[in-house]
């Protein structure tokens, strides 16, 4: 069973918004703004539904990093501490 942790409130803002917070099972968080409670509800519904695809996408994003690190080792171009494009 996958993890959720979401909380909907009004927003301290000076117009009618609910904040949406959330964080789930991968450890990805997010907060976003919408104009109605039932909004809110779609957008965390919606949010959570697609943690998987989502972590995927961010699990493709880091190996690529990674790629692009070892890459930049082989051509010479990184030190220690940066990567020496400054």
């Amino acid at each position: 069973m996958n993890k959720y942790y979401i909380t909907i409130e009004k927003a301290d803002r000076p117009y009618e918004l609910w904040k949406i917070e959330l964080e789930d099972h991968n450890g990805n968080n997010n907060c976003v703004y919408e104009k109605n409670i039932e909004q809110a509800m779609t957008y965390a519904k919606n949010w959570c539904k697609n943690s998987e695809e989502r972590q995927k996408s961010k699990e493709i994003t880091n190996n690529a990093i990674m790629e692009m690190i070892a890459l930049d080792k082989i051509a010479g171009i990184t030190s220690e501490y940066n990567d020496c494009l400054d």
